[in-house]
């Protein structure tokens, strides 16, 4: 049982941080960069952006957060490794904001653009960036990412907790 225990803290942790990471690759690079560029040049490096990152293992990754957390947050219920059940319980709440808003906000945005088609066959490129709402969807993630690396703190937190009860 302590294996179970530690073992899901220790994933639930690694596929946060790493959603911290793609959150945060997003906001202060991808996003910024494609700021700067023409109508033509954004939305279709957004679309193969978007395209690309729908794969197994970022799926995996960001499903495997919530899944994790939520399982180490069930098998921390015991006495002796209650110290470690508050953080996760924030943890699993702070990413459950997570993966709601990138459901209700981002991928319906990111499923608008590529909707709009080949950036070869647009007649309006700009309207398309304009109706894809680049402000909304750069806000929505920057929640994220203070969002993720919240719940990746409190998981580290219990790790180190949860090991310091096993000691």
């Amino acid at each position: 049982m302590e294996f179970a225990r530690l073992a899901s803290l220790f994933v639930a942790a690694l596929c946060v941080g790493i959603m911290a990471g793609v959150m945060g690759l997003y906001a202060n690079a991808i996003m910024p960069g494609l700021r700067r560029t023409d109508d033509r040049t954004f939305v279709g490096a957004f679309q193969a952006i978007d395209t690309a990152i729908i794969n197994p293992v970022f799926l995996a990754t960001f499903f495997g957060g919530l899944v994790f957390t939520g399982l180490a947050a069930v098998l921390h219920l015991g006495e002796e490794v209650r110290a470690a059940f508050p953080w996760i319980a924030v943890a699993f709440a702070l990413y459950l904001a997570v993966v709601i808003a990138t459901v209700m906000v981002n991928v319906p945005l990111n499923d608008g653009i590529k909707a709009a088609g080949d950036p070869d066959e647009i007649e309006d490129l700009s309207a398309v960036r304009r109706d894809f709402n680049e402000v909304r969807w750069v806000r929505s993630n920057l929640a994220r990412t203070v969002l993720t690396l919240g719940s990746f703190a409190c998981l580290l937190w219990a790790l180190v907790l949860s090991g310091a009860a096993t000691t």
